[in-house]
């Protein structure tokens, strides 16, 4: 049926390839079905614009605590949330990935189709990911409609996350004893232009998230 190529994407150079012998079914015989309670009645119901609030950083720069009081707060002012965070959902949902790059980006295209399920019942999506590659974090802000995507770049150095190191992850991974590590032998892309970038040298956590849910409120997220 036809043939393919993998390509390492920091070489160049050809690492696989392969033939595809047949063809998936489900590409002629599964179709979108009709639903009648859509993204907008789930969003009147609950009084809010529903979008994805998407964490990104460095193993240690604060993504999950900033995240966490985030949805706290705006638990407290009675909107309808869900917090996705890259530990816990290993958990589960992606128990069976490892972190290779390739296993790196299903990791995301799983978490970047169930954040925009969720967008469609109106909810505020956290998600809290390390997410390293540009390319994988442009892949879940199409998934859902221009304007619904906000990248936060918790924008940490490596030096200040390293000496954080609150799950003792640096240290294995400088000792050897974890690979394709985020900063240390796997690379992390900055964002190029967020919607938010956050300081947790000069800003504390509590801040930050209150700078977040006034962005919310400014674009009409919440009111």
């Amino acid at each position: 049926m036809g043939g393919f190529i993998l390509i390492d994407r920091f070489t160049n150079a050809t690492v696989a390839a392969g033939l595809i012998h047949f063809a998936l079914r489900r590409s002629d015989n599964v179709h979108w079905q009709a639903i009648e309670v859509d993204k907008t009645a789930h969003s009147l119901q609950k009084g809010q614009k529903p979008c994805v609030v998407w964490f990104t950083g460095l193993s240690g720069s604060g993504k999950s605590t900033i995240a966490n009081i985030v949805e706290r707060k705006l638990l407290e002012q009675g909107r309808h949330t869900y917090l996705l965070d890259g530990d816990n959902v290993r958990h589960g949902l992606n128990k069976d990935l490892g972190f290779t790059d390739a296993d790196r980006v299903e990791n995301i295209r799983r978490v970047s189709e169930v954040s925009g399920l969720m967008v469609d019942a109106g909810l505020i999506v956290l998600v809290s990911f390390i997410s390293p590659f540009i390319a994988e974090r442009r892949m879940a802000r199409e998934r859902v409609e221009s304007g619904e995507f906000i990248e936060v770049y918790v924008n940490t150095p490596i030096e200040v996350a390293e000496q954080r190191d609150p799950k003792g992850l640096y240290l294995k991974a400088r000792s050897g004893e974890l690979a394709n590590f985020t900063g240390i032998d796997s690379p992390y892309e900055a964002p190029e232009s967020p919607e938010l970038t956050v300081d947790t040298t000069t800003l504390p956590p509590e801040a930050a998230a209150d700078n977040i849910i006034d962005f919310l409120r400014q674009r009409g997220f919440i009111d």
